[in-house]
């Protein structure tokens, strides 16, 4: 299955994670060229498999969006872990995998017997990988973890929001791919530590901690000044203007209904704004003593925010950003999914692949956001249906036969 020339071909990856965190991270080991086969069971399906949206708007364990998207290029198998046999063909399957991965709370793996301790017993040299919510040590090692209660218990949430509000969620659940981005990163450099070596190792890595690392300035702010940064809305304590601009609603409705749409804009320097002044049409700006500096523009920012609106809320928010960009000014539209998905840009580039799904067909989904001259990548199949792979991951890689395939099956250990 893998491709002969990508970066990770040859390398095969056990991927006993659900939800996102972990499957997020395996996609990116797939679309690499690993082999990476998913376990599954039809008696606890994956949160992702039963999460809207839905292809044609039809439920089903294999119509989801969630599911589709993050599983690219992967295969299914279906295992009743309840069953000792199907506890055995895990067993199998996994001591012939480079790479083992779960993401479910400190401990469950162990009681499986599928732990690395179990694991590194019969092969030195395998990669263990648990990608828990608060990982394998301390207090909160058994503690359930979710995207949207990670957020906040990260610090994100605290450093988002409005002046005068709450805190404020992200809007997704950014733990969960940032993660798994980190794990991915993690495991290439420990086969990369193999290859050179010959040892295998053991990851531990929390989705807390991995959340936490991207706030590093906000945490700083505590721990050497005493100080909790203000939560300020789009603003920037450093830059201005820096935020995001009402323009024109979008043209064409949908589904019926008018989309509010907005520009945003970075300005990093008196020669920016110079730019921007003359751009909207108000040179004169550059000089205004209210806006000539920095420190004026950051005393006076809701003004001159108003003097901005005033400009975009007449035109359409590409429009607004073609234009500040012709003058070299930071500027993008607040893209919705339409825009994404017809962005031209995007489309020459490749960006979006419509793999053939054995279910629902072809349909657009976002792809590999590198490229690689030397080792190309690519998505080499959509994501599976349930149990897509089961007899033949248990013929081709765990060594049974047929007749000991069906006689699981009968026993209900391949649920």
């Amino acid at each position: 299955m893998p491709t002969n020339n990508a970066p990770l071909a040859g390398i095969r990856v056990a991927d006993f994670t659900w939800v996102w965190a972990g499957p997020y991270c395996t996609m990116q080991l797939a679309h690499m060229g690993a082999d990476v086969i998913r376990v599954e069971s039809a008696t606890r399906l994956c949160v992702s498999r039963v999460t809207p949206p839905w292809f044609g708007g039809q439920f089903g364990v294999n119509r989801s969006g969630y599911f589709n998207q993050y599983n690219l290029g992967k295969r299914s198998i279906t295992l009743n872990l309840k069953h000792p046999r199907a506890r055995e063909a895990a067993l199998r399957i996994a001591l012939k995998c480079d790479v083992v991965i779960n993401n479910f709370a400190a401990g469950v793996m162990d009681r499986l017997g599928l732990g690395y301790r179990d694991l590194v017993r019969l092969r030195p040299d395998i990669i263990g990988v648990s990608l828990s919510g608060y990982g394998d040590t301390g207090p909160l090692r058994s503690y359930v973890a979710y995207g949207p209660a990670q957020v906040p218990l990260s610090g994100m949430s605290a450093l988002t929001g409005y002046r005068g509000w709450p805190p404020m969620h992200v809007g997704f659940s950014y733990g969960d791919p940032n993660a798994g981005s980190h794990a991915a990163f993690a495991i290439i450099a420990a086969l990369y530590h193999r290859e050179r070596t010959g040892e295998g190792q053991y990851i531990d890595m929390s989705q807390w901690e991995c959340t936490m690392a991207l706030i590093g300035e906000g945490i700083l702010d505590y721990t050497m000044n005493g100080h909790q940064p203000e939560r300020d809305g789009s603003r920037d304590p450093l830059m201005a203007p820096h935020g995001l601009f009402r323009c024109r609603d979008m043209a064409e409705p949908i589904a019926g209904r008018p989309v509010d749409m907005w520009t945003a804009i970075a300005v990093a320097d008196d020669a920016g704004f110079a730019r921007l002044a003359a751009a909207i049409g108000r040179p004169e700006l550059a000089t205004d003593g209210r806006f000539a500096t920095l420190a004026a523009r950051k005393r006076n920012e809701d003004e001159l925010e108003a003097i901005i609106t005033e400009w975009t809320s007449t035109r359409f928010a590409a429009e607004a950003a073609e234009t500040l960009q012709r003058a070299g000014v930071a500027a993008a539209v607040c893209a919705t999914g339409r825009d994404l998905s017809e962005d031209p840009h995007l489309n020459q580039r490749g960006f979006f692949v419509t793999p053939e799904h054995a279910e629902i067909g072809r349909a657009k989904q976002a792809g590999i956001p590198w490229r690689m001259s030397g080792t190309p990548c690519s998505v080499r199949s959509a994501a599976p249906t349930l149990g897509q792979h089961t007899d033949e991951v248990l013929r081709e890689i765990a060594g049974y036969s047929d007749a000991e395939i069906a006689a699981m099956r009968a026993a209900d250990a391949l649920k």
